[in-house]
């Protein structure tokens, strides 16, 4: 897939200060993860040391060199995603608001290193705005997003038009969610430096993507990103917005037992093969599963918004939480020249504590 196929027409790219990434992404042998450690209520816990904590990588247990609060220290590159389909259509105010919102709370208002881009989605992926410092830039675009040929002004956007993809009329009905995390993935964030994290609204329905839900997370994964979901399903009757009771103790799609922390299931062997069975698509997706798996197995967290009253709170919650990861380093027992992929699980000794971290990452060839 290449970059014409999703073409950046009217957005400025702009390069981010180089520094070293904050994902689960190797720096010769050694490998630095963002954590998030939590108390039994879903709170943020921000006394942590390294003694509190156990790590194995392919199930051997490895030792935690550092522990540190220097995740604010690196730029923040923000992938905004949301998802503009039909059914998603009720909430779009409110979307926009609580967006809004939260730009203002991630980015600093004095244009400093921290940037976002932002990508609409529905039966095409369209990169409304590259990385940008700019609130204004992104409250703009923010303000205009809808769905594809929808827009509220009249600008062609850059869509993926590219000759491996569907012909737009056949692509009725179509929610190109896995698309999406790979293009954001793999042609917008793969090269940046920093902490970088996706955070994509939706009701985790896809339909007509050329990629795989497992195609999309290792594109995440090799470029060293963690996603934060937030699922809506529509009106329900009853308000409240909740986390998934696995997005921290395992679970993943389908079936359970795998997902983190605590080892067991999830990928096999920890090597090479760390394919899971692809959910079903159609009529029979369970969206909220699947948000559910991509911000489990990217080591970020899972929300649901019940209500689009909703939405604000978790936006702060996710803004929240940027600011408190700790970075773990550690250096693998075993050198991997080959760019296999290694399970990660990181446990807390506290059994009150659950944490959040990349299930896994890609070491570089050599």
């Amino acid at each position: 897939m290449v970059l014409g196929a999703f073409a950046c027409q009217g957005a400025r790219s702009q390069q981010a200060p180089d520094a070293s990434p904050a994902k689960a992404k190797a720096s010769g042998q050694q490998v630095t993860l963002p954590v998030v450690v939590r108390d039994k209520k879903g709170a943020i816990v921000s006394s942590v040391q390294k003694s509190d904590l156990s790590l194995t990588q392919d199930g051997r247990p490895q030792t935690i060199e550092s522990l540190s609060r220097d995740a604010a220290s690196q730029p923040l590159m923000i992938g905004l995603m949301v998802d503009t389909s039909r059914p998603m259509g009720g909430a779009m105010e409110a979307e926009r608001k609580a967006l809004g919102g939260f730009v203002d709370q991630a980015l600093p208002a004095d244009g400093s290193k921290d940037q976002a881009f932002l990508i609409h989605f529905d039966r095409e992926v369209e990169l409304l705005e590259d990385f940008t410092a700019s609130r204004d830039k992104l409250h703009q675009e923010i303000e205009d997003m809808g769905s594809t040929g929808t827009r509220h002004d009249d600008r062609g956007g850059p869509e993926t038009t590219g000759d491996e993809r569907t012909p737009t009329t056949n692509r009725r009905a179509t929610d190109q969610l896995y698309d999406a995390i790979y293009l954001a993935s793999d042609e917008v964030m793969k090269d940046k430096k920093g902490r970088k994290v996706l955070v994509i609204f939706s009701n985790g329905g896809d339909r007509g993507s050329k990629e795989t839900l497992n195609d999309a997370v290792d594109a995440a994964d090799k470029a060293g990103l963690s996603i934060y979901t937030i699922f809506f399903k529509g009106e329900q009757e009853k308000s409240g917005f909740a986390e998934y009771p696995g997005s921290h103790r395992g679970g993943g799609y389908p079936g359970g037992g795998g997902g983190y922390p605590g080892g067991g299931g999830g990928y096999p062997g920890g090597g090479g093969n760390r394919k899971q069975p692809e959910p079903t698509s159609g009529n029979g997706i369970d969206g909220k599963k699947i948000m559910q798996e991509i911000a489990t197995r990217t080591g970020g967290h899972a929300y649901e918004a019940k209500h689009t009253s909703d939405l604000e709170p978790i936006y702060k919650l996710i803004s929240e939480e940027l600011r408190n990861q700790y970075l773990l380093t550690y250096t693998p027992d075993k050198e991997d020249k080959d760019g296999g992929f290694h399970k990660i699980a990181v446990t807390a000794g506290n059994k009150d504590w659950t944490v959040s971290a990349p299930e896994g990452y890609y070491a570089p060839e050599k």
